[in-house]
């Protein structure tokens, strides 16, 4: 499990940042305006939506300033906590969408990296034979089949 999780954070470096300027973005401009209009709209805990439209479209550190000045700033904390939840869940879905499915995802098919310790030598030889790649030999005095596969192309100049 533990390399899904590294996987998912190695994979996501620079949109985990990307996400978290989004949230502060989100928490100024968005949840800011909201958290002011709702707070102005409620009239004896009745929500009247002509006074939310007008004072939703306040200057989003105006509606900081006077959250702060009403004593309202409880109420923006707690949205602004409400909000982060819901972004947060969000955000985990997406890391775990791109989490890998096995351990063997992002490793080149038919390459040594796939045996480790040197698991690969119990078979190819690491110093003379037939060149399969860097360091992985296979060894002509091999009992069975020897046969090699060449893919690729010629490169004529």
């Amino acid at each position: 499990m533990n390399y899904k999780l590294s996987g998912a954070l190695k994979k996501n470096r620079v949109n985990l940042i990307i996400f978290l300027i989004l949230w502060i973005f989100l928490a100024i401009v968005l949840i800011a305006p909201i958290t002011y209009a709702w707070s102005q709209a409620v009239i004896d805990g009745k929500l009247s939506i002509t006074i939310f439209v007008e004072n939703i479209i306040t200057s989003p550190f105006e509606a900081i300033g006077k959250l702060i000045g009403d004593g309202n700033f409880g109420k923006y904390l707690k949205t602004l906590g409400g909000g982060t939840l819901i972004y947060l869940i969000f955000v985990t879905i997406g890391l775990i969408k791109t989490a890998p499915k096995h351990k063997y995802t992002d490793i080149e098919h038919g390459s040594s990296d796939w045996s480790t310790g040197g698991e690969q030598y119990r078979i190819l030889d690491s110093k003379k034979g037939i060149i399969l790649g860097e360091k992985n030999y296979l060894p002509e005095d091999k009992r069975g089949n020897v046969n090699v596969l060449v893919v690729g192309r010629i490169r004529i100049r």
